[in-house]
C-alpha cells in the first residue's frame, strides 16, 4: 500500500459578513442571547448568484497551487456538501469544468458537518490503494441558501464559506493520514434535515409554503448526541494509530457551538491553546468547516510540518468522524 500526503491546502470565504447585531433586525434575538448559547458573533454570506461550486473553485485554486501541481494531473474530484450547485450534474464536474482537471473523475458526497472526514476516508483509499495518485478534496457550502431566516434557533448558526486540500501518493512511511474513523446512525435523522426537496418530498407550493426544503432541528437532542459521538470518533482514530491526546499540537472540532467544544475538550483534558476555534468568526459551515479550519491553522503557523493534528465532526444523519494527521 502506499502512503497520502498532504501537499496543498486552500480556503475562501466570501465577503460579506452578517454580525449578530444585523440578525437583531430580522429575528427575535440578540447579540448576547446568541453569543452565551453559540459563541458565534457572526458569519459569512454570499451572495445571490453565487454557488457552492463558486466558492469551492477559489478554495481549489489556493489548494493547487500551493501543491506545485497542474489541474491536469488530478485524478478524482470528490466534493462534499449538502448545498450542491444542483441535483445532477454534480458540483465536483462544474468545479471541473471551471479549473479545467481534464484527467479528473468527479463526484458529490453528502455526509452534512462530517463530510470533509468522510470524503478523507474516500480520499485515502483511492491513493492507498493504488487507484489514484492525485485527489482534489472539498469542501464547500452555502448554508445561507437553505437557512430559515425566521427561525430563530437556526437562523444564527450557519455560515458560508469552502475548503480545499490536494493529497497526493507517497512512501507508506511518509504518510501524513495516520487514521480515519467515521460512523452512522440513521435512527436520528429525523432530528436535523431538510425535508422536502429529494424524490421523497418533491418541492411544490405547499412544501415551500410550510418551509420544508430549509434546515429544521431538534437543538437539545443534536447537542447530546454531538458531544457523545465526537467523543468517540476522537478516541477511537487516536485508538487506530497507536496515539494520544497528549500528542496532539492542535484539535481542530467541527465549529457548532461552542458548549459542545468546551464540553468535548474538557472531557479530554485538552488545553484551550491546543483547541482550534474560528466559530465566532464564521458560524457553522457544514461540511467545510473542518478543512477550513485546517487550512488557517497552517497558514497561521498554529502548526508545523511533523506536528500531529486531530479533526473531528458531527452531521445530520446523523454522522461523525474523525482523522488524525501528521503534517
Amino acid at each position: 500500500m502506499y502512503g497520502v500526503s498532504i501537499t496543498g491546502t486552500g480556503s475562501y470565504l466570501p465577503p460579506k459578513i452578517l454580525t449578530n447585531r444585523d440578525l437583531e433586525k430580522m429575528v427575535d434575538t440578540t447579540d448576547e442571547w446568541i453569543t452565551t448559547r453559540t459563541g458565534i458573533k457572526e458569519r459569512r454570506i454570499a451572495e445571490d448568484g453565487v454557488s457552492s461550486s463558486d466558492l469551492a473553485i477559489e478554495a481549489s485554486r489556493i489548494a493547487i497551487k500551493e501543491a506545485g501541481i497542474l489541474p491536469k494531473d488530478i485524478d478524482v474530484i470528490i466534493t462534499a456538501t449538502v448545498t450542491p450547485d444542483h441535483s445532477f450534474p454534480s458540483t465536483a464536474a462544474n468545479i471541473q469544468k471551471e479549473i479545467k482537471a481534464v484527467n479528473a473523475a468527479c463526484f458529490d458526497l453528502s455526509a452534512a458537518c462530517s463530510g470533509f472526514i468522510y470524503g478523507l476516508f474516500c480520499a485515502k483509499s483511492f491513493i492507498e490503494s493504488g487507484n489514484a495518485k492525485t485527489v482534489l478534496l472539498i469542501g464547500t457550502e452555502t448554508m445561507s441558501k437553505i437557512t430559515n431566516w425566521k427561525d430563530r434557533n437556526t437562523c444564527v448558526l450557519f455560515g458560508d464559506g469552502a475548503g480545499a486540500m490536494v493529497l497526493t501518493r507517497t512512501k507508506k512511511e511518509d504518510t501524513n493520514i495516520l487514521s480515519v474513523y467515521i460512523g452512522c446512525d440513521g435512527n436520528y435523522g429525523h432530528l436535523l434535515k431538510v425535508e422536502a426537496g429529494g424524490s421523497k418530498l418533491p418541492v411544490t407550493k405547499e412544501v415551500l409554503d410550510q418551509n420544508l426544503h430549509l434546515i429544521q432541528m431538534c437543538g437539545k437532542e443534536v447537542f447530546k448526541s454531538a458531544v457523545n459521538k465526537m467523543l468517540d470518533a476522537s478516541r477511537k482514530a487516536l485508538e487506530m494509530c497507536n496515539k494520544k491526546c497528549s500528542d496532539l499540537a492542535l484539535f481542530i472540532p467541527h465549529q457548532a457551538n461552542i458548549r459542545i467544544i468546551e464540553a468535548i475538550a474538557e472531557r479530554l483534558d485538552l488545553p484551550r491553546e491546543r483547541v482550534f476555534i474560528n466559530l465566532d468568526k464564521y458560524g457553522n459551515i457544514s461540511a467545510a468547516t473542518t478543512i477550513i479550519a485546517l487550512d488557517e491553522s497552517r497558514k497561521s503557523g498554529m502548526v508545523k510540518s511533523g506536528d500531529l493534528v486531530e479533526l473531528v465532526a458531527f452531521g445530520a444523519g446523523f454522522t461523525w468522524g474523525a482523522a488524525v494527521l501528521q503534517l
